[in-house]
């Protein structure tokens, strides 16, 4: 079976990915009006690594990127390495620190799944969890969402999240589901210990067989009449509020 391959475009995506160095690449492609010091950047990276740089036309970019904002720079790569998620049970207890799990439950679009990894990288989670099916993946389109942050983040790939929620809970894990429904209030819950915060999907929110296996359920006050907030700013919300409390702990 051959490798997955992936087509990164834009500046942070492709510079993030050679400075990961997660990915291997088969060729860097810049646009012959392409010049300065980000196109330097990545030019040296890529002359480090002996990766292929092609000057091509804009035009070519246009077409092979279906005419998105690829920003004069594009790269074809092996696809974005992932991990199964049951190696984090084997981990739990093993941390020198307490846990911190984001699991997003069912995140479909891209944009906000892009946003959410690199809020979560900034907000001190240790393991970043989505489900296999019925969820977007770690993709181009993600990595760019993210301005390349993905690039960075260790993803572990769920099959069943109700099963796997249970079995984290058992290692110790007091698992927090967001539900704008949820009788706890964000900022009335301790979450300093070993947590696994789960977001749910844009359309449906957190499954009923997984909110069965939440501890919590947590909603976040809304003062207006707007009843519910985006996934990746509830969730973003959520992360840092998870990260105040965990930093004033160890003060």
């Amino acid at each position: 079976m051959k490798d997955k391959t992936d087509l990164l475009f834009g500046f942070h995506s492709v510079y993030e990915a050679l400075r990961a160095g997660k990915r291997n690449f088969t060729g860097i492609m810049i646009s012959r009006n392409k010049t300065g010091e980000r196109t330097g950047k990545i030019e040296a990276m890529a002359k480090e690594r002996r990766i292929k740089i092609e000057n091509v036309d804009p035009a070519f970019l246009d077409k092979m990127t279906d005419f998105s904002n690829h920003q004069g720079i594009a790269a074809r790569t092996s696809g974005f390495p992932v991990k199964n998620a049951a190696e984090i049970v084997e981990k739990i207890g093993q941390d020198k620190t307490p846990c911190f799990i984001l699991v997003m439950e069912n995140i479909e679009d891209p944009h906000n799944l892009g946003a959410l990894i690199r809020t979560a990288l900034s907000a001190g989670v240790d393991y970043i969890l989505i489900p296999r099916d019925r969820s977007a993946g770690p993709s181009s389109t993600v990595s760019r969402s993210s301005a390349g942050a993905m690039e960075h983040a260790d993803i572990y790939m769920i099959t069943n999240t109700a099963a796997l929620l249970k079995s984290l809970k058992e290692k110790g894990v007091w698992v927090f589901g967001l539900d704008a429904d949820g009788d706890t209030s964000l900022f009335d819950a301790d979450l300093k210990g070993p947590i696994a915060l789960v977001i749910g999907g844009e359309n449906k929110g957190v499954r009923p067989l997984v909110k069965k296996e939440c501890d919590f359920l947590l909603s976040i006050p809304n003062k207006g009449k707007i009843n519910s907030l985006n996934a990746s700013v509830a969730g973003g919300i959520a992360m840092y509020e998870a990260l105040r409390q965990r930093d004033d702990s160890r003060k």
